[in-house]
């Protein structure tokens, strides 16, 4: 699980409720004969069979009638909670196909923050239109890719909306260009100590920002090099990972790692939260 710093916090698992008081426990009822003892008799085959058919749609995974896409938007509420960091954020990362021109890449984690609120994650703007979702949770991670020469902050931002108000935020997202603007772009994660020590706002030079429908998360990934340059004119993902760029983010690989890396880290999220959703629900 690596250092204090490097964990998520998981709150302890609640204790199991304690018995009901004696005075709770409901008395056995005195016998009944004759017809009195029939009618009881049929109204507990009666009760037991409705009961039973209860029983089974909850068994059915359908306590409340819930679709399975409700029950793992639910489910991807808590995540952070109940999954292990190992699992959200692995310590290590490969993608035969991820690198440019289909190349193999592989990356190392430097660093897990603490896990908190959203304060300064995001430039000015980008925290503004990420509000209306609000931010029950932000999870980050820092990866170096093998050369050490790139370094990729991704990030996972809980929100606290329902899906209408992510299917919301995604359309205003892409009706307004959201992603692609270089005044609305997320901060890296900088662990001390490590590559990506020198990884400040001015060193940010490719990015990918993906709001989901299906799971209350916006998932990003910010990269720069690791020597710490400033000044490299930044690039969406999507437009450096064009076959044929010529831009600096482009020829470095620097689109494909946050391209990468936030898919990588949402396709786990997704299976987690739909890891023990029943039969029933689908």
């Amino acid at each position: 699980m690596g250092t204090e710093a490097e964990q998520l916090w998981v709150p302890p698992r609640p204790a199991h409720p304690p018995f009901p008081p004696p005075s709770a426990v409901s008395r056995p009822a005195p016998r009944r004969t004759g017809r009195r003892a029939a009618a009881a008799v049929c109204a507990v085959l009666g009760a037991g069979l409705i009961g039973g058919a209860a029983a089974g749609g909850w068994l059915a995974g359908q306590p409340s009638g819930r679709t399975a896409a409700e029950a793992v938007y639910e489910r991807g509420t808590t995540l952070w909670e109940t999954e292990p960091v190992d699992r959200l954020f692995p310590p290590s990362v490969h993608d035969a196909t991820a690198g440019p021109g289909g190349a193999s890449r592989d990356w190392t984690r430097l660093g897990v923050a603490p896990d908190g609120d959203c304060a300064d994650a995001f430039d000015p703007l980008l925290a503004v239109a990420l509000r209306p979702a609000g931010c029950k949770r932000l999870l980050r991670a820092t990866y170096a890719d093998a050369t050490s020469t790139r370094v990729t902050t991704v990030g996972v931002l809980v929100t606290e909306a329902d899906a209408d108000g992510m299917r919301a935020l995604r359309k205003r997202f892409a009706a307004e260009r959201i992603g692609e603007r270089t005044d609305l772009l997320p901060r890296p994660y900088a662990p001390s100590g490590t590559l990506a020590e020198r990884f400040g706002d001015a060193q940010r030079a490719s990015w990918r920002i993906a709001v989901a429908t299906d799971l209350p998360l916006v998932v990003y990934a910010v990269t720069a090099f690791a020597d710490g340059r400033p000044g490299t004119p930044p690039e969406p993902a999507a437009r450096a990972v064009v076959p044929g760029a010529t831009t600096v983010p482009a020829q470095a690989g620097l689109g494909h790692d946050a391209t990468a890396l936030a898919g990588h880290v949402e396709r786990i999220f997704r299976a987690a939260a739909r890891k023990g959703v029943g039969e029933g629900d689908r």
